[in-house]
């Protein structure tokens, strides 16, 4: 696996940030795409061996469009300059939760877990539930000294507690949110050795799966909104 040929390509896309060059460079898009989904076939591969779920997947199934929606931002820039990709279960859905990667350079890459999506208020509302009767779960999981030690729950969250639970619940501060996900900071020199980066982000994902199962536990029975 090339992963230099990876940060190489991404990092000249985000120099050339234009529909012209990206068009006349699809050949180093086209070699750096099959690096990348040669690594997220290593990585299914290691996160098998502690979570059998995702097996099944292909890696061309479980990746995102570089393409932006530029219609309400103020950076016009056409592309995302990153590789991105969720593995769960069922793909890259965001639900069921799973193990997310994106490569990004300038030290923006990072290992992900949780819920990231807040739009689907279901799901939100399933999982402050989940929390205010299984506090206690919540607790020894997110407490667990291993993942302490690597990551800290994360998510857009309201000011106050919302209406219907209490305000004095011990989990109150997680209650107010409206996503819970997690982020491991990825430096761009950690992707020079991909052998060493793949065992480092199987160990990461090994650690955040007690939190992915408790929220796909909350989660059983969520049905993604139909268009």
């Amino acid at each position: 696996m090339n992963t230099q040929c990876i940060i190489d390509y991404l990092s000249a896309l985000d120099a050339n940030n234009n529909r012209e060059w990206y068009h006349a460079n699809k050949e180093d898009l086209k070699t750096a795409n099959a690096e990348f989904e040669g690594l997220l076939q290593a990585l299914i591969l290691e996160i098998g061996k502690f979570d059998d779920s995702i097996i099944h997947n292909q890696p061309k199934d479980l990746t995102f469009k570089m393409v932006r929606d530029t219609r309400f931002s103020h950076d016009k820039s056409p592309y995302n300059p990153a590789f991105r990709a969720h593995i769960s279960s069922k793909g890259k859905l965001p639900v069921p939760v799973g193990y997310y990667l994106m490569i990004k350079p300038g030290n923006q890459s990072f290992l992900g877990g949780g819920l990231f999506a807040d739009m689907f208020k279901d799901a939100t509302s399933m999982i402050r539930d989940y929390i205010a009767q299984n506090g206690e779960e919540w607790d020894k999981v997110i407490h667990e000294p291993e993942f302490e030690r690597n990551f800290t729950v994360k998510g857009t969250a309201l000011k106050n507690v919302p209406a219907g639970y209490e305000k004095e619940h011990p989990q109150a501060e997680y209650l107010k949110y409206k996503s819970w996900y997690l982020e491991y900071p990825i430096q761009d020199e950690e992707l020079n050795d991909a052998e060493a980066f793949l065992t480092k982000a199987a160990e990461l994902f090994r650690i955040m799966k007690p939190f992915n199962d408790l929220l796909n536990r909350a989660l059983a029975g969520f049905q993604m909104p139909t268009r």
